[in-house]
């Protein structure tokens, strides 16, 4: 599965992530495409060169408006939906559309409607949002990631930095900011809502395929954007296993504890039959917890089991990737797991509770919806 990684050690702006896109491989002809199905060619211009910055070389975009109109939030929609775009651009670039309206309504105190995206201008917004999310689609990328994002200090015509509406759009991403000796806006609002919509702030496990830099109109040197476009590899994640013997606890209070661990946010609990000092039989019970967790995991291990003492082992895992699907069958509909790697599905489960409810309102026997449903999902997919 192709995806891309928006290293941001010098911020991001729309006109840096189309530069950087372009270097990394995507046809600027697509950008042509972007002006035609936003019927914007008599208003918009758009060069694109090579420039360094320092030692850092790369593709420079610009837009350039011949025509300046303005154009309210729901013109700027307007003109996305009844663009020539693929549908899948589209859904995307409307989602930052409306992330930049109501980060700007909630900056000047203005309702979203009556918003004029005034600090890049409508046509240049369209431009930047459209092209962006039609490269990532030329490249065929299935995902985005992005790096922590510098946060300058200061203030730019009488506002401080970071600029106050790109950390509104930015509001519960999981966007990670890094302080920044600069003195200058790095990240545009226009950057951040297409890193609100499309990335996940974190660096993935991928093979390299290429590397774009997209040049930034600051002339500082090495102000750039690298995006790397790549395969990505089984994730590797860290968690920390919580482990206790218990020979003191009744087995029915053990079962109800392991309920209530997974209720807690345990990404899994197993429990072991053991034979203990003196011959006793008790059980081992492992936790397995994310970083976040541990804290409280253990407490509640402590507070509501008979343990004294708890040994913690932080471990590695590799992962693959998994989504739920709905299948539809002769019996009734029900969810369905799909495990794939590289981007390809390759085994599914079905949902075990939603196979007991057939089971029960069909009077068929539970094995038998299991293969059905088993069967209907690998049809959808292509597995058989």
């Amino acid at each position: 599965m192709t995806i891309a990684y928006f290293d941001c050690f010098s911020g991001i702006s729309g006109d840096m992530a189309l530069g950087a896109l372009i270097d990394g491989g995507a046809d600027r002809a697509v950008l042509d495409a972007t002006l035609e199905a936003l019927r914007l060619g008599d208003e918009v211009k758009i060069e694109v060169r090579h420039e360094n910055r320092g030692h850092a070389g790369g593709t420079r975009v610009l837009v350039g408006i011949t025509e300046r109109t303005p154009r309210t939030v729901p013109a700027l929609r307007h003109a996305i939906e009844d663009s020539d775009a693929p549908d899948i651009v589209k859904a995307p670039s409307l989602d930052a559309i409306d992330r930049l309206a109501r980060a700007e309504a909630q900056v000047h105190d203005a309702k979203v409607e009556e918003t004029h995206l005034h600090e890049l201008g409508g046509a240049d917004t369209l431009v930047d949002v459209v092209g962006a999310f039609w490269l990532l689609h030329a490249l065929d990328v299935h995902r985005v990631y992005a790096s922590p994002l510098p946060a300058p200090s200061g203030r730019k015509n009488g506002m401080p930095l970071p600029a106050p509406a790109s950390l509104r759009v930015l509001e519960g991403t999981g966007a990670v900011f890094q302080p920044s000796g600069e003195t200058r806006e790095l990240v545009t609002p226009t950057g951040a809502a297409i890193l609100a919509v499309a990335a996940t702030f974190e660096r993935p496990a991928m093979t390299l395929r290429r590397v774009g830099y997209g040049i930034g109109a600051h002339t500082a040197p090495g102000n750039a954007l690298a995006v790397w476009i790549g395969e990505e590899v089984a994730r590797e994640t860290g968690v920390t296993l919580l482990e206790t013997n218990l020979d003191d606890m009744a087995p029915n209070l053990i079962a109800a504890l392991a309920e209530d661990l997974m209720a807690a946010g345990a990404l899994d609990v197993t429990i072991v039959p053991a034979l203990m000092k003196k011959g006793r039989p008790g059980h081992v019970l492992t936790v397995m917890s994310p970083p976040e967790l541990v804290a409280r995991l253990s407490d509640h291990l402590l507070r509501h089991s008979t343990t004294l003492g708890l040994r913690l082992t932080p471990v590695r895992r590799v992962i693959a990737e998994r989504r739920i699907i709905e299948v539809k069958t002769p019996i009734g509909p029900s969810r369905v797991k799909v495990k794939e790697l590289d981007g390809r599905a390759v085994d599914v489960a079905p949902e075990y509770e939603d196979c007991r409810r057939i089971a029960r309102e069909s009077g068929i026997d539970l094995r038998e919806v299991m293969r059905i449903v088993a069967e209907a999902a690998r049809r959808d997919l292509g597995l058989e």
